[in-house]
């Protein structure tokens, strides 16, 4: 197993059917809970272990979960009120080295991981089949994503860095 990609990479289908977006905002509505429950009892050593050699901790994978689904619900409200907007990209290993994501207590992330999840499952619960087609462009290889292909991305997402931390509580 790649301790990088414990879930394989993100493949879209090429043809997003109504099932796919119903699991998909499933998962986003679930992730938060799932999260919250298995890393509820991990110790601070725990919390300062990396899922790999030269990875990130588990603080900072769960403040980069915050950080990364933050940034992404708003690409989701500037794709549906700009056409096609160019969004703004963000250095991750960056933020992941700042001083609050290295050492803030796990609680503000996942009461705010919570919080933005509740929110964007309502949010994304409203989207016509017409918004879900609606795109941005990632300034990051000039690539266009439509809504319906960003809530796959993001479920992924969620159980990417769900996976990091299962194998953190693993090696205990």
């Amino acid at each position: 197993m790649d301790a990088r990609y414990p879930i394989g990479k993100f493949r879209c289908p090429d043809n997003i059917t109504a099932a796919h977006i119903k699991q998909w905002i499933s998962d986003i509505e679930h992730v938060p809970v799932k999260i919250s429950d298995l890393v509820s009892d991990f110790t601070e050593k725990q919390l300062e272990t990396p899922y790999r050699e030269g990875g990130w901790t588990a603080r900072q994978v769960i403040h980069h979960i915050h950080d990364s689904h933050h940034n992404g619900y708003i690409r989701f409200k500037w794709a549906m009120t700009e056409k096609n907007p160019v969004i703004k990209a963000y250095n991750e290993a960056l933020w992941a080295e700042l001083f609050d994501t290295r050492s803030a207590p796990i609680y503000l992330s996942l009461d705010l991981i919570k919080a933005l999840h509740a929110k964007w499952v309502y949010f994304l619960k409203g989207l016509s089949l017409k918004d879900l087609e609606k795109t941005f462009i990632h300034p990051e290889g000039d690539v266009t994503i439509s809504l319906a292909e960003d809530i796959g991305i993001y479920a992924w997402h969620g159980n990417h860095h769900l996976a990091h931390l299962e194998i953190i509580a693993q090696l205990g």
